[in-house]
């Protein structure tokens, strides 16, 4: 499994992904699940993965070979005039992998699963963000809403819910995305580090801040020996409970 989340700012788009992949307790590996392409100056656009390794492969496969032929004057996702146009192609990728592999893999016990976050900003157009499932349809993620995960998200939504905000700082909100993962990786063998993560910032049109975070990044572990600090530091300042 995998652990993959996004935010939509004012200021631009946060993402992150985790790089753990395992099919079994002595199956485990490393992959990465964060990808993005860029024309600087016309479009940025990222794309996180989730779910069936050799699904999300396939998707990411078609994309960069409609890429890399544009003879067939097919859309691709340096053509598409708009973020959402790009959420299409992305789930008619999917919808053509279901197409050649999903009888066999409904067949299984596993099921075709897969399940992307697609995010970034084209022309002049304001970043955008998108859920796409398995069927190849999607969300978009909105003020009130600002972030979007995919993957095992259960342990690190509780802070999402309780402090994200569209008018965060990109620091801010990678911060608060990093926090996210510590309490997922606390909870859930399936979910490993490094850790990828991508800052945008709105307008640039290019990609600047990207980094992976490794298991000895002295600021995440200063992070989480802080959080962990702090949160024990709230429960005991907190009156007991009586009856």
């Amino acid at each position: 499994m995998t652990y993959c989340v996004a935010m939509r700012l004012d200021r631009g788009l946060v993402f992150a992904a985790d790089t753990r992949t395992n099919a079994g307790v002595d199956n485990v590996a490393q992959y990465r699940k964060l990808h993005f392409w860029r024309q600087p100056g016309d479009r940025v656009i990222v794309l996180l993965s989730a779910g069936n390794l050799a699904v999300t492969q396939s998707v990411v496969s078609n994309l960069n070979e409609a890429l890399a032929t544009p003879e067939l004057n097919a859309p691709t996702l340096f053509s598409v005039p708009s973020m959402y146009r790009a959420a299409r192609i992305v789930g008619e990728a999917v919808r053509e992998v279901r197409r050649v592999d999903g009888a066999a893999l409904e067949a299984t016990k596993g099921g075709f699963s897969a399940s992307f976050i697609l995010g970034g900003q084209i022309g002049s157009e304001r970043p955008r963000l998108y859920q796409i499932y398995s069927e190849g349809n999607f969300i978009e993620a909105t003020d009130d809403t600002p972030f979007l995960q995919i993957g095992e998200h259960k342990y690190g939504k509780p802070i999402l819910d309780r402090v994200a905000s569209p008018e965060m700082r990109l620091g801010e909100a990678a911060k608060l995305v990093l926090l996210s993962f510590d309490s997922t990786l606390r909870s859930n063998l399936s979910v490993g580090m490094p850790i990828d993560i991508l800052l945008y910032e709105r307008d640039s049109l290019d990609v600047r801040r990207e980094k992976r975070i490794e298991q000895d990044d002295a600021y995440f572990k200063q992070l989480s020996s802080s959080w962990s600090d702090a949160l024990r530091g709230a429960f005991r300042n907190i009156d007991e409970f009586k009856i």
